[in-house]
């Protein structure tokens, strides 16, 4: 073997190992970003962790969902889409924790309606792709309700159209379509 297809196969081996490393940095921090604790580290969020742990989502069949799984796409083909939400909300939000004061939850309440429209248009974007994690049957037992998911298909609605307000506490509905419309 001469010296530049020794050269060659080194280039690949490092290339090939440092591509592992990347991807093991990068899945790793995700996954670090992802946790509840480090989502509550905020002294904000933790006025809407104790909401989430008092809703009918929590604990509702044993299910116990954390940030990551209303506010982050899960699963590898929505992996962008959490680097995304990590990168830029994160940042963004980062930036308003130390320039707002939430010390109360009544500071922390006068910028709820923001908060929850931003959540909710992140959620019309992706088309509640976070809800129908768990939410899968998109049929819901009762005429009433097959009636309202009608609009599912005939209006382009997704589910958080009409489900606003359902963990955290009560902020006023929203016209998602009337924001993505004037952008």
């Amino acid at each position: 073997m001469s010296g530049l297809q020794k050269g060659a196969i080194g280039t690949l081996l490092t290339g090939g190992l440092l591509g592992i490393l990347l991807v093991a940095v990068v899945f790793g921090g995700e996954a670090a970003l992802s946790t509840e604790e480090f989502c509550t580290s905020c002294h904000s969020m933790t006025y809407t962790q104790t909401e989430l742990k008092e809703s009918t989502h929590y604990g509702a069949l044993g299910a116990n969902p954390g940030c990551k799984d209303c506010h982050i796409p899960q699963g590898f083909k929505n992996f962008h889409l959490a680097l995304y939400t990590h990168a830029v909300d994160g940042a963004r939000e980062l930036y308003l924790e130390l320039m707002n004061d939430y010390s109360t939850l009544e500071k922390f309440n006068e910028r709820r309606l923001i908060m929850a429209h931003d959540a909710r248009m992140n959620l019309k974007k992706w088309d509640s792709v976070t809800c129908r994690d768990c939410h899968r049957d998109p049929n819901p037992p009762g005429a009433d309700a097959q009636a309202a998911h009608e609009k599912m298909k005939t209006e382009g609605a997704t589910c958080i159209d009409c489900h606003q307000n359902l963990v955290h506490a009560e902020a006023p509905m929203t016209d998602l379509n009337a924001s993505l419309a004037a952008g």
